[in-house]
């Protein structure tokens, strides 16, 4: 009589650094809509209704089953319609690697088609107590992660790539989306029109977004230079570096250091 033993063997075991910090229902998005920076990165997963999830410069429209992550120090702000949703928030060192693994990037971030784990999660939080919920929190956490497994198209996601060769590359001058057309071998209205609708924004305010945001960091971390700055950030001209930092925050970049030496 054959016996029916199933084995599967982990080749190598992944790191064991994982935390749970909260298991949430959100039941009233209007206590997300003026939007506050997440100290966590977070895994939501839209359980009513349909709205807008706005990370920084990322905005997506999310309906039932969406699953979404945000990143820490971002400024999440959300609206909608009945909008309800779960999120659980968790930090350490296999986050690294489980986002490795499943393909979350800040460029891709939403997954869709998980209304079969409502059921789960809605279970589970309804019986976690303080004695087990770190236990209850993080088997839910990484059953959702098991999931994503597959969930990713086969065939290349071009908004994505576009969209960590942004995030790779912003400091090159030279990069537009005219470049990535031509090298790529793509329709250039093609690849605005499918980078805006899956995006919310188009390619060139998404590559200004990216050099701003990283112009203000080298400047809290001590660039004093303007034109450095620019030149660092792939602005090629160092006046309308200026100009663009204006009207994203509001005040020049020499108003911006000055301000950081008062504080």
């Amino acid at each position: 009589m054959r016996d029916r033993n199933m084995c599967r063997f982990i080749p190598d075991a992944p790191p064991a650094d994982l935390r749970t910090v909260h298991f949430i229902f959100e039941s009233n998005a209007e206590n997300q809509a003026k939007g506050k920076p997440l100290p966590h990165y977070r895994m939501y997963l839209i359980a009513r209704g349909q709205g807008i999830f706005r990370f920084d410069y990322t905005t997506l429209e999310v309906s039932v089953g969406d699953m979404i992550f945000g990143f820490p120090g971002e400024t999440l702000s959300a609206a909608g319609t009945d909008l309800e949703y779960f999120y659980i928030g968790f930090d350490g060192l296999r986050t690294g690697e489980l986002f490795r693994r499943f393909g979350v990037t800040a460029s891709s971030r939403s997954f869709s088609g998980h209304e079969n784990l409502l059921p789960f999660w809605r279970e589970n939080i309804t019986r976690a107590t303080d004695e087990n919920l770190d236990i209850v929190s993080e088997s839910v956490l990484m059953y959702a992660f098991s999931k994503l497994t597959g969930v990713q198209e086969s065939a290349p996601d071009i908004v994505r790539l576009m969209a960590l060769h942004a995030e790779e590359h912003f400091s090159e001058g030279e990069l537009s989306l005219r470049l990535l057309a031509e090298e790529w071998g793509y329709n250039q209205k093609y690849l605005s029109d499918s980078f805006k609708k899956r995006m919310g924004v188009g390619f060139s305010q998404y590559l200004k977004n990216l050099r701003i945001k990283h112009a203000v960091f080298l400047m809290e971390h001590g660039v004093e230079s303007v034109k450095n700055v620019a030149f660092l950030c792939g602005f090629r001209d160092p006046l309308y570096f200026s100009k663009v930092f204006r009207e994203e925050m509001g005040l020049s970049p020499k108003e911006y250091l000055q301000r950081g030496k008062k504080s």
